[in-house]
């Protein structure tokens, strides 16, 4: 029978001699974690993933040059110069237009279908919101009410959120998603159109969980990094909503 742990530390401990296929991790710290003798058939990993080496070989540096190669967007990640981000951000705009035409086109309700508990299409898009709010309104602006109602923040940040007045656990209309949303990509791509190396070099506070300084060009990397990996979760969760039904 299944069974769920959750909000349990589990440091240290040994598992051995356990089936654990179909298992789901999710928000789960393997740092420093060690496999021998695992079967890891058709295992679908997605993360932060530094070190990680499988049978000897480093795994982290193959797939960052696969993703690049797949995906020449991701190249904002790297940028240095406000030429770099300009052309990095207009990729990452072009990216996300086929995607919306995909999703204009889907019946009424799909934004707001959940893949195995994941975000909708809907609260990706809140949450990129979320993320231009903080990195770029808090962090690069230091506006103190740029957060939009409608931001969707990540899970840890849930409690706080709301007593900002977000409005977190609420499905409003897609049409005022949709605002917002073109509003804050909007804000990127004009600010990039005029910034300086020497603006970008300016050192902020970043939003409250930020454990350090940052510069403005950490924040719209930052902000960079956020947009392509939401689209990607967008993507595969897209793809299993619309794949056609199993004989």
């Amino acid at each position: 029978m299944a069974r769920s742990i959750t909000d349990e530390d589990l440091r240290g401990i040994a598992i051995t001699r356990t089936g654990m296929a179909e298992a789901v991790l999710r928000d789960v710290d393997l740092s420093q974690a060690r496999m021998r003798g695992v079967y890891l058939w058709r295992a679908d990993i997605d993360g932060e993933i530094e070190g990680l080496t499988i049978n000897g070989v480093e795994v982290k540096p193959l797939i960052l040059a696969e993703l690049d190669r797949r995906h020449p967007e991701r190249a904002i990640l790297r940028a240095t110069e406000p030429e770099e981000l300009r052309a990095g951000w207009a990729a990452l705009e072009a990216m996300w237009a086929a995607t919306m035409e995909r999703v204009a086109a889907l019946p009424p309700g799909t934004v707001d279908e959940s893949v195995d508990d994941e975000w909708s299409f809907a609260q990706t898009l809140r949450h990129l919101v979320m993320a231009t709010d903080s990195w770029f309104g808090l962090g690069v602006r230091g506006d103190p009410d740029a957060l939009h109602p409608l931001g969707m923040p990540f899970w840890e940040w849930h409690d706080e959120a709301v007593a900002a007045g977000l409005a977190v656990d609420t499905t409003p209309p897609f049409e005022d998603v949709l605002a917002v949303r073109a509003d804050r990509v909007a804000q990127i791509r004009d600010y990039l159109a005029t910034v300086t190396p020497e603006e970008l070099a300016v050192e902020n506070d970043g939003p409250p969980w930020c454990s350090s300084p940052v510069t403005a060009l950490d924040c719209i990397r930052i902000i960079g990094g956020e947009e392509w990996e939401h689209h990607r979760f967008a993507v595969r969760d897209l793809d299993i909503l619309t794949a056609p039904p199993a004989d």
